[in-house]
């Protein structure tokens, strides 16, 4: 099993759990940031698109088997719509209990 943390601009939550339904990836954790890095006159806003701006973060757990075709899908919803500012972060899970 892996964990997988994927960080993406809040807006994009729906297509984000559309696409982690269709990979059949039903557990996860959600958090959202109501507030990004603020701008340029310092008012706070949503998340940009430039990594730390982030304005939502998922986890979730998959097969082993599951983990590239999922990494794939996000690359090519990343490459689609460059301001989703999407990340993922994949590790092994060593013990659970």
């Amino acid at each position: 099993m892996k964990s997988v943390f994927i960080t993406f601009d809040q807006a994009f939550y729906e297509r984000i759990l559309a696409l982690l339904d269709r990979q059949n990836c039903r557990g996860f954790s959600y958090w959202q940031q109501l507030q990004g890095r603020g701008s340029v006159k310092g008012e706070p806003h949503y998340g940009s698109h430039a990594w730390p701006g982030m304005c939502s973060a998922i986890m979730t757990v998959v097969d082993d088997t599951k983990v590239d075709p999922l990494l794939d899908a996000l690359h090519k919803m990343d490459k689609e719509t460059e301001q989703l500012g999407l990340r993922a972060f994949v590790w092994n899970i060593e013990k659970t209990i």
